[in-house]
């Protein structure tokens, strides 16, 4: 079961695409987060809404919000995948120990070995405000969290 709104976002260290780690923790009193848990790099869906995300940036990547994408993949294959897709915004590691940070906000799949597709809206002092997990197979609405955004 995913995290509830309202509940203090568990904090995670996971490295990004270039190897750097980045903690949920750095944002604290900074910024607002989106924070987007998908299944694997490279496959049909997940492209398609990270390369949305990418298209849509300004919304998501600013003074006041930065954008966090994770999956269970390793930072090596997501370093080729933001390359060949164009994605500048972090691509998060949650490879090893596999799927920690997944399992921490409840969007796991420990049958499919792969997080679901979990999106959580974290204030600046670190508070789930909004939250949206969908099944493996159905893309998220990004219109969704603009709304979300906006309401903070």
């Amino acid at each position: 079961m995913a995290i509830e709104v309202g509940s203090k976002a568990p904090d995670f260290e996971l490295k990004n695409q270039h190897g750097e780690l980045v903690r949920l923790s750095d944002y604290k009193g900074e910024k607002n987060v989106v924070l987007l848990f998908y299944p694997f790099a490279f496959t049909g869906v997940c492209t398609g809404e990270l390369c949305a995300l990418r298209d849509e940036l300004p919304k998501f990547v600013n003074d006041d919000v930065q954008l966090l994408a994770v999956s269970n993949d390793s930072p090596f294959s997501l370093r080729v995948f933001a390359e060949q897709e164009g994605l500048e915004y972090p691509l998060l590691s949650d490879f090893w120990p596999h799927g920690a940070a997944s399992r921490a906000y409840g969007v796991f799949d420990e049958e499919k070995g792969c997080a679901v597709r979990g999106t959580f809206i974290i204030d600046k002092e670190g508070v789930v405000r909004w939250a949206v997990v969908n099944a493996l197979p159905d893309a998220r609405d990004l219109n969704e969290y603009t709304k979300a955004l906006n309401e903070l």
